[in-house]
């Protein structure tokens, strides 16, 4: 595979025809380099130059990109966040914060998301690649990363076009026209200036593509039929569980959750040895949380088998809480009826300076 900043695999259809209409919705999901909260990262500048290259459509931005998440929340709220928001141009930027986890996880999770987002035919999806500096070896060597180039193989698959803004920002600075410290001097998030850099590649990739935007026709419209997924496990239904379906034991509150963006209401105890019990009908399960310093840990086990108990990583750069994090408890299992239980326990760690224990989703993956 070549190191390619633009591959135009299909022209954004949609998109042309909401602009011809009058009315765009650009929607925007991934990580801390995409997040809206800063204020200066890459859908600035892109956004600027969409309203100023079609003055008279009017611009809706649904960015629901959040910091430190991967594909696999991404999967659960996309119905949400960006679907029931009628976008009709979404990206996705996930190369960085997938690059840790199995691959077989990210490609399923990352293939669901596309799928859930292309299923209606009603929106174009383009897929944007970052830079950590873990993948600076494999560009020098001429390589893709591979969390680059599973990503390619999803955007093949669907002929999806795609941005390597990383590679574009890269190639600025081994001209000269921009520093390392200016883009990202913690060799992962970029400064205003290097958000900038990420949405020049951008701004270009969108100026070919919609080149003929003022001009286009209701002919634009087309429809393409879903081909088959790459893996038939890929998580393109999913479901979550509402709160009210959750048998619980001990001191436990449901509480609206105005602490962190996303987060709708969450299942709330500070009581070690609070349980909580439910059924589903499914063959995966994940849980995600308001998660940090002062989270508790539990102890799991499905289906009346062996007791489990969980570890979380938690960061230097971690707070007391205020990370929704995703906790992963299997894909494979027999699609069917499954019970989950859980008790509350301590950390017991250095790190674990609470038992904050905040549920904001059941997921079930079917």
């Amino acid at each position: 595979m070549t190191l390619s900043i633009w591959n135009h695999r299909s022209k954004l259809h949609h998109t042309r025809r909401r602009i011809l209409e009058g009315s765009l919705t650009v929607g925007f999901i991934g990580g801390s380099i995409t997040d809206a909260r800063p204020r200066h990262n890459w859908p600035e500048p892109v956004i600027a130059w969409l309203t100023e290259e079609f003055p008279e459509t009017r611009m809706t931005v649904e960015n629901a990109a959040i910091g430190a998440t991967g594909s696999d929340l991404a999967v659960f709220r996309a119905k949400r966040d960006l679907i029931d928001t009628r976008c009709d141009l979404v990206f996705i930027e996930y190369a960085v914060n997938d690059e840790g986890e199995p691959t077989s996880k990210r490609n399923r999770s990352r293939e669901g998301l596309i799928r859930q987002l292309l299923a209606d035919g009603h929106r174009d999806v383009v897929i944007v690649y970052t830079y950590s500096q873990s993948m600076y070896v494999s560009i020098q060597d001429g390589l893709v990363p591979d969390t680059i180039s599973e990503f390619e193989r999803l955007a093949e698959h669907y002929q999806i076009g795609s941005i390597w803004m990383g590679l574009y920002a890269l190639k600025e600075v081994r001209k000269g026209k921009l520093r390392f410290e200016e883009w990202l001097p913690d060799g992962l998030h970029p400064t205003s200036r290097g958000s900038l850099s990420y949405g020049q590649s951008v701004i270009s990739f969108l100026a070919k593509e919609l080149s003929e935007g003022k001009h286009a026709t209701q002919a634009d419209q087309v429809s393409r039929l879903l081909p088959v997924p790459l893996d038939v496990l890929c998580w393109d239904k999913v479901s979550a569980l509402p709160f009210e379906h959750i048998r619980t034991n001990g001191p436990w509150t449901i509480r609206r959750w105005p602490h962190l963006e996303w987060i709708d209401q969450v299942l709330e105890t500070s009581a070690v040895g609070a349980k909580l019990s439910f059924s589903f009908e499914g063959r995966g399960l994940v849980l995600g949380f308001d998660f940090g310093r002062s989270s508790a840990e539990f102890r799991y086990r499905m289906n009346d088998g062996e007791w489990q108990l969980t570890e979380r990583e938690r960061p230097s750069w971690v707070g007391d809480d205020g990370w929704y994090l995703l906790s992963f408890f299997g894909d494979e299992w027999t699609l069917g009826q499954h019970r989950f239980e859980l008790e509350v326990i301590h950390g017991n760690r250095p790190d674990c300076t609470g038992a904050n224990f905040r549920l904001a989703k059941v997921g079930i993956i079917k």
